[in-house]
């Protein structure tokens, strides 16, 4: 049994620890520890098959693939994005020195909801950054045709689409730059990492640069970049978890369908959509809480998981438009549906090596709270 240790709401995705010594053995015998070494190399033409993008560079961490991104594409003025994010987003904005907008996120799929644009477009508007949610991803038609039709550039955080295809076309592909994070937390990790994929021939000078000091050999440094290179341990990693990422997403769907078979269904639980023509990765399992009619509202069922060793996530909540960080900056209460959402979502345990039993218990949990 596996009632009495505690389950963490996530756990990172590893593979065996010879296959990893294995892979890093050659680091040891060229003592290339960094600065886009073999693994590095490798890793970034493994990604280019796996994603099917045309151009991709690595990072150490997602949120500089989203903040040189958008420092590469010289934006100035007003970024529409949505509030209902992980904070990396709206910061990445921000620390450019742009403005967010926030605009609204549709009640299902709880991304950026295209109706919602149009009218917060001003003479400053230069960009749209969506973010595709939990796996769900954007509305990519709705929204390419407004930022055509108003020569905005796109920047999608695609950091919870890993491995996802929509119509076969890899979520990778969408918009001027989509931008991955391989966090630990992620689907598929390099510990720490991420990536910008996009297809301009123009951004790629532009990204290199501004993730390596601007430097273009030991006498050459032709612009004013930062340090944001993937080291190779980290690279090694990432070429380890892809040989085995296909079977994770395998592994954490049995444990979806498992969650579902408890909670679909139920009188005040909304679940996460399944999307028409999306292959998901499964990467977390939200559930929306109507306290009227389930009878115990997010917070409850927060503790009572809790109480059990069970840590769920309020995930997103805040809304980074209610940071204290941004205090009387935003009015969170313009995003009504994104604040509604904020306040009653609850993401449960879930990873690709979650027992079967354990979900049975999380669910029993969950489902006696409403009694």
């Amino acid at each position: 049994m596996h009632d009495t240790k505690q389950i963490q709401v996530t756990r990172s995705s590893m593979p065996d620890f010879e296959e990893y010594m294995e892979e890093i053995r050659p680091i040891w015998e060229s003592h290339w520890l960094t600065n886009m070494g073999p693994k590095h190399r490798a890793l970034q033409e493994a990604l280019l098959e796996y994603l099917g993008v045309e151009q991709l560079e690595l990072f150490t961490n997602g949120h500089m693939a989203i903040e040189l991104t958008l420092q590469a594409l010289e934006l100035e003025g007003e970024v529409l994005t949505t509030p209902f994010t992980f904070a990396s987003t709206t910061h990445a904005i921000v620390r450019n020195r742009l403005d967010p907008v926030f605009c609204d996120i549709d009640p299902v799929t709880f991304t950026l909801d295209p109706g919602k644009l149009e009218e917060r477009i001003t003479d400053r508007t230069c960009a749209i950054l969506p973010v595709h949610v939990y796996g769900n991803i954007c509305d990519t038609d709705g929204i390419e045709a407004i930022a055509r039709k108003h020569g905005l550039k796109v920047v999608y955080d695609a950091c919870h689409t890993f491995g996802e295809t929509v119509d076969g076309k890899g979520a990778g592909t969408f918009g001027d730059v989509s931008c991955f994070s391989f966090h630990a937390t992620k689907v598929f990790n390099t510990i720490e990492g991420g990536a910008a994929c996009f297809r301009e021939e123009r951004l790629a000078k532009k990204l290199y640069e501004l993730k390596d000091f601007g430097i273009h050999g030991p006498e050459e440094v032709s612009a004013v970049g930062a340090n944001a290179k993937m080291n190779e341990f980290c690279a090694a990693m990432g070429l380890c978890n892809l040989r085995h990422v296909d079977r994770e997403i395998e592994k954490r769907k049995r444990a979806d369908e498992r969650y579902r078979s408890h909670l679909e269904g139920i009188p005040g639980l909304q679940l996460n959509a399944v999307q028409p023509g999306v292959r998901s990765n499964y990467g977390y399992f939200p559930v929306i809480f109507d306290p009227e009619v389930f009878g115990a509202d997010r917070d409850q069922v927060f503790e009572a998981l809790a109480e059990q060793g069970i840590m769920a996530r309020k995930y997103f909540y805040p809304l980074t438009s209610a940071f204290s960080a941004f205090s009387g900056k935003y009015d969170p209460a313009e995003t009504p549906v994104a604040l509604e959402v904020s306040r009653r979502v609850l993401t449960l345990p879930m990873f690709a090596d979650l027992h079967m039993e354990d979900v049975d218990r999380i669910c029993e949990i969950v489902l006696g709270c409403s009694r």
